[in-house]
């Protein structure tokens, strides 16, 4: 296999400098390329690629801004590889990953496969609560962890892999974004190829967001979901509406507690507390275990707010998904 690396910017120079020294420390002996598409972009990073031209094996596109997913798309477009791995900018590479990755495609061959991500201890504080909201058991059920169902594994595309094979017959990534990643992946079951968790193959994954940001970006998460769910309800599951449940659960134990009823109220208590000591003891530190709180809390709200704001536009009043949420689409 040749694997050819696929790397969306987007004002990202700094982030692609540090993707860039990861990969070129990479142990894979076997040649490999990258290619970056640079989307857009008003600050581009043409100087970070030049700056490792004699490391990686580099191909560097510039295009009029269309989104993360059509960026993809061209990219792998451009692609001399059979095997595609798509990254995000913020994401710095293992030195053993295309190795793990190798190893398991000839263990178990499958034309698309994910892996999770893992916080740095160079990370900021906020950076490693948000990983731990995003990735723990405790949240997502590990989905971003690798704790899904290994078999079944919808991949996420700051770590994705993608057969050459795959990409021409599903022609790629959708508008939607985000679930630019769950729309292809179901597109893939239906067209007859499997996808697989590669536990192994993990990233760094540095999320450069501060709260506001991460609050809009779980939120768009959420639109998202009821989305998918229309277009695929074979796929839909009842753990989708835990978010939202958890947010009217937590206006009823409110309500609850007015009328002197508070085990409710006590029962998320204990829950947060259980967030707080399993984030501490998991990253040695009781300030990031706080902010761990923050997080989960900001993750549930905004996706759970999100949801219920979709469901209703798109299942129960079955507005058209582009009129509903036109943010959420780019035009390609």
């Amino acid at each position: 296999m040749f694997f050819s690396l696929i790397i969306p910017v987007y004002n990202r120079p700094d982030e692609v400098d540090e993707l860039l020294q990861s990969l070129s420390s990479s142990e894979y002996s076997k040649p490999f390329e990258v290619v970056l598409v640079e989307d857009g972009s008003t600050i581009p990073c043409l100087e970070i690629a030049e700056k490792y031209s004699n490391k990686l094996k580099i191909s560097y596109y510039f295009k009029e801004n269309s989104g993360p997913g059509a960026s993809r798309n061209f990219g792998m477009e451009k692609a001399q590889g059979d095997y595609f791995i798509i990254f995000d900018s913020d994401c710095i590479i293992p030195s053993t990953y295309l190795l793990e990755v190798e190893k398991a495609l000839n263990d178990n061959y499958v034309d698309c496969f994910g892996g999770p991500d893992r916080a740095l201890d160079s990370f900021s504080d906020i950076q490693k609560a948000i990983n731990f909201a995003m990735t723990s058991f405790l949240t997502t059920g590990g989905i971003r962890g690798g704790s899904e169902k290994i078999g079944k594994f919808q991949p996420r595309s700051f770590n994705m892999g993608l057969s050459k094979k795959a990409f021409e017959v599903s022609n790629g990534f959708g508008n939607i974004h985000p679930g630019e990643d769950p729309d292809l992946t179901i597109r893939l079951w239906n067209l007859g190829f499997e996808t697989r968790l590669f536990s192994d193959a993990y990233v760094y994954h540095k999320r450069r967001i501060d709260w506001e940001k991460f609050s809009i970006q779980v939120n768009k998460f959420g639109k998202a979901r009821p989305i998918l769910n229309s277009w695929y309800p074979k796929y839909s599951k009842i753990t989708f509406f835990f978010p939202t449940i958890f947010i009217i659960g937590l206006v009823v134990a409110a309500f609850l507690m007015l009328i002197n009823h508070d085990w409710l109220l006590q029962l998320y208590f204990v829950y947060f507390v259980f967030i707080f000591l399993v984030s501490t003891f998991k990253n040695k530190s009781l300030k990031i275990g706080a902010l761990s709180v923050v997080a989960v809390w900001k993750q549930f709200y905004g996706y759970g707010v999100g949801f219920l704001e979709s469901f209703i536009k798109v299942i129960v009043l079955r507005k058209k998904p582009q009129e509903a949420f036109p943010n959420l689409f780019f035009r390609i």
